[in-house]
């Protein structure tokens, strides 16, 4: 949600923050704005509408000058998208700007107090209600902007990642935050804010994550100075080395990110278990899970929470636990489980699933979980991320940044560790025989290369695509280990295509979904050889005697699916368990060919956010 991005040093600081609200923009937005200083006035341009129209608007305002600046590309919270409501917001006396990302949910009687007090409004919003309170501080208790910060942040609640200027002091930048990340790169003489690294990933390979209720003083030619918003106590910065490049945040060629991300699968999972899996010795070695064995082998129950497709992975990962290691697991939306006074034992193990690391349900699920004495680890893929330093400990999927909306590569990354975890875990407590470990150490040594034959079903899934573009509602069915493939099948199409599209087991299809089948009505059905093949074929014969459209993603060299199905998408024959990491390769890629010739914007779909980071 939101995108920050801010600038203090000696370079032209426009062309700085429009690349980088360019590259925050698969987090989300509905309108842009920029404020720039060009060392006597505030330069402000804002717009509904994407960052492409705030260029033009800059240029025809002539806001585009000066070495200190702000950016933010803004989801609408409070307010609707429109100029007025759009970021940087400005105090009443026109010296103090900022931009927010997040949540104030206590905007209104801060609101109706400041009225009081003689303030105007020309927003809607909560964040310039924010702005005004900071300069009321600042002139009703004379204090220097960062100490004003500090004491307004502790009168409202909510969530915030900000970045304030204030004119009269135009060598400094303040920034804070609670529940939404922000990331300050140091450079020499020179300061980057944004949401994450990307934007400044080519100035600075130096990066400090600010952490909950911290605030910083920027200043040009000092040391940045952190401390805790509540108790005023100094934090030591933590300076740390980026592990992206330039080169991963770019195409690369490809017409799109989701495009470029889903054929990076093959590299990123083999990255995923690179000196873990150890196939030819036998060997899983993963330290997260090593230093806390015990925690894991003596749990009652595991607990997996999670949003979205990673969700999806905590549903695959609950069968291939369960099936290894025998231990009891339940699978938690995060933003019910926070609210559901859930019963947590000591002893259960919380095992807490985002690509970002900065999902706000999942942070306060963590937070819960732990104060009830969890032991909680984290799977996510951005190194620093909030979730990494809340948990007691965890593994990165180390599948690169992902910059298109629609997760691919987070989703078989993630179930690559869930099913290494599983197995280590079937190892120490002898649940599988010595045959079956080292084969399914093989065979999922073997997968990025099944991957790649996967991705070689492009053109056939590209065809299909063709036939159904048009569609307004699409069936997925899986049964099993692909059930939860079929939920996440569903929701690429929808969240990219617009199409509406529902996942089911399929031996559900007889409790209701059969009702909407008819010649119109595509069905896709995962059919894999293995697992509950004869089932599926029945199911099949159910909807092909409804007159029902099927496309069967099949074992290659299948013939009963076949002669079933009016389209059939082979993909290379695996195990049981790991068949989710391919059978989701063809639905990535039939989801991508239907958004593209629809018409809409592939990673950036209307509504949709990167990372969900306010409630």
């Amino acid at each position: 949600m939101c995108g920050i991005v801010g600038y203090i040093g000696f370079r032209e600081a426009y062309p700085i923050i429009i690349k980088g609200l360019k590259r925050l923009e698969y987090r989300g937005y509905d309108s842009a704005g920029i404020m720039l200083y060009d060392g006597k006035d505030l330069k402000i341009s804002k717009t509904k509408g994407k960052v492409s129209d705030l260029e033009e608007r800059s240029v025809a305002e002539k806001t585009t000058e000066g070495t200190i600046g702000m950016g933010h590309t803004r989801w609408a919270t409070h307010g609707v998208p429109n100029d007025v409501n759009s970021h940087p917001h400005l105090s009443n006396s026109g010296e103090l700007a900022i931009i927010h990302n997040g949540i104030i949910e206590n905007y209104e009687p801060l609101k109706k107090e400041l009225i009081k007090r003689g303030y105007n409004f020309k927003s809607d919003t909560d964040t310039e209600v924010l702005v005004n309170l900071i300069e009321e501080v600042q002139k009703k208790e004379n204090l220097k902007l960062g100490k004003a910060v500090q004491v307004a942040l502790n009168q409202v609640v909510g969530a915030y990642a900000i970045c304030v200027f204030d004119k009269k002091n135009p060598d400094e930048m303040v920034v804070a935050r609670l529940g939404s990340p922000l990331a300050i790169g140091v450079g020499n003489d020179e300061f980057f804010i944004a949401s994450d690294a990307s934007p400044f990933i080519e100035y600075t390979s130096n990066a400090i994550y600010l952490e909950d209720e911290e605030m910083a003083v920027v200043r040009l030619h000092k040391p940045l100075k952190i401390r805790n918003i509540k108790d005023d106590t100094i934090v030591d910065p933590y300076v740390q080395e980026l592990q992206m490049n330039l080169e991963q945040i770019e195409k690369g060629g490809y017409d799109h990110f989701m495009l470029k991300e889903i054929y990076e699968q093959p590299n990123v999972i083999k990255d995923t278990y690179r000196g873990r899996l150890l196939a030819n010795q036998g060997i899983i070695q993963m330290a997260g899970v090593e230093d806390n064995l015990e925690k894991f082998l003596n749990a009652q129950r595991i607990l997996i929470i999670a949003c979205g497709t990673s969700w999806h992975a905590g549903l695959v990962a609950e069968y291939i636990i369960e099936e290894f290691a025998r231990i009891p697991v339940e699978v938690e939306y995060a933003s019910e489980f926070r609210y559901r006074n859930p019963i947590i034992n000591k002893g259960d193990v919380v095992i807490a699933i985002s690509q970002s690391g900065e999902t706000a349900d999942s942070l306060a699920a963590i937070k819960l979980a732990k104060e009830r004495g969890a032991f909680v680890f984290g799977v996510c893929n951005v190194v620093g991320s909030s979730i990494s330093r809340e948990t007691h400990a965890g593994a990165y999927t180390h599948a690169g940044p992902e910059i298109g909306v629609a997760s691919t590569k987070a989703f078989t990354t993630q179930i690559t560790v869930l099913t290494m975890i599983a197995l280590r875990l079937a190892k120490a407590k002898g649940t599988l025989s010595n045959s079956d470990f080292h084969r399914y150490l093989q065979e999922l040594e073997l997968i990025p290369e099944k991957v790649k034959e996967a991705l070689e079903t492009n053109d056939k899934t590209k065809e299909i695509a063709a036939k159904f573009k048009d569609s307004t509602n699409c069936l997925y069915l899986g049964r099993g280990y692909n059930f939860p493939v079929a939920l996440e099948g569903a929701l690429k199409l929808k969240e990219i295509s617009y199409i509406h599209a529902e996942g089911y087991p399929a031996a559900e299809m007889k409790h209701g979904p059969i009702a909407l089948i008819d010649e119109h009505m595509p069905v896709i059905v995962i059919a894999p050889k293995q697992g509950h093949y004869d089932k599926v074929v029945s199911n099949i014969q159910e909807i092909k005697s409804r007159s029902g459209k099927i496309i069967a993603v099949v074992t290659k060299g299948d013939v009963q699916v076949r002669d079933l199905a009016d389209y059939v998408i082979e993909i290379p024959e695996t195990s049981d368990a790991l068949s989710p990491l391919l059978t989701t390769i063809p639905l990535q890629l039939l989801s991508y060919h239907i958004a593209v010739m629809r018409g809409c914007n592939v990673d950036q779909p209307r509504n949709l956010a990167k990372s969900v980071t306010v409630e």
